[in-house]
């Protein structure tokens, strides 16, 4: 079985550690290095169908890379596209939703599948309208996020409150609803309000389970580059 390891404390790299007949998958142009005896793929994953539904939905890429150690035993060293934390979560006993780019590598026995999620969490969401990543299978599961990344524990009687731009992955045994912070007021006014105040949308999470959060908002982030170039010229 694939051994994996983070390397570095800011911005880390993964370190995968691959038998002979492993095989694991990441994320587009996540390969910084490997040894020749390894053999390094772009694939579909799920097929056509599939591939297609996570580009479209998700944002993910198309294509993934598929690393196996077909003749003999490697190592190699892989890095997310955007700065930021990666965290290995183990999947099995407990499977996961991802939300948009949270995902970066994963041994080749983890699925990641296409599902439908209600309405309410569909509306205004960052995890693909009516549909949602969710993982299947078990193994190891690396997700990446903007900024450093946080395990959050929810517990019955506790409900977590967590903006829709921090939520990385989350226990798909939690209940979730998306909402605002002046969601008293109601849900419509709770929106005008959270336009004036900068609050943005935000998911309620209930139940057992924990959730993956990181600590920078890449949406918030994006559009302060954008005014700072729109300043500049």
């Amino acid at each position: 079985m694939a051994e994996y390891k983070l390397v570095g404390n800011v911005d880390p790299f993964l370190h995968i550690k691959l038998e002979k007949g492993d095989t694991v998958h990441c994320e587009r142009n996540a390969m910084v290095t490997m040894d020749a005896s390894l053999e390094l793929k772009g694939e579909m994953q799920g097929g056509f169908l599939k591939a297609l539904a996570r580009r479209v939905t998700t944002g993910e890429s198309f294509f993934q890379q598929t690393i196996t150690a077909v003749t003999s035993p490697g190592e190699t060293l892989l890095s997310p596209n955007l700065p930021g934390d990666v965290m290995l979560l183990d999947v099995g006993p407990q499977q996961y939703r991802l939300n948009d780019g949270a995902f970066f590598a994963a041994d080749a026995s983890v699925g990641i599948e296409i599902r439908r999620q209600g309405i309410g969490q569909a509306l205004f969401g960052g995890t693909g309208g009516f549909l949602v990543m969710e993982t299947s299978g078990s193994g190891k599961l690396a997700v990446s996020g903007f900024g450093s990344l946080s395990l959050l524990e929810v517990k019955d009687g506790r409900e977590i409150i967590i903006d829709n731009s921090h939520a990385v992955a989350w226990d798909t045994r939690l209940h979730y609803e998306l909402s605002t912070t002046t969601a008293k007021s109601g849900f419509l006014s709770g929106l005008v309000n959270s336009a004036k105040s900068g609050e943005g949308l935000v998911l309620k999470f209930r139940g057992a389970g924990n959730v993956v959060v990181c600590s920078r908002n890449r949406p918030g982030f994006l559009a302060w580059v954008a005014a700072g170039l729109k300043a500049a010229s």
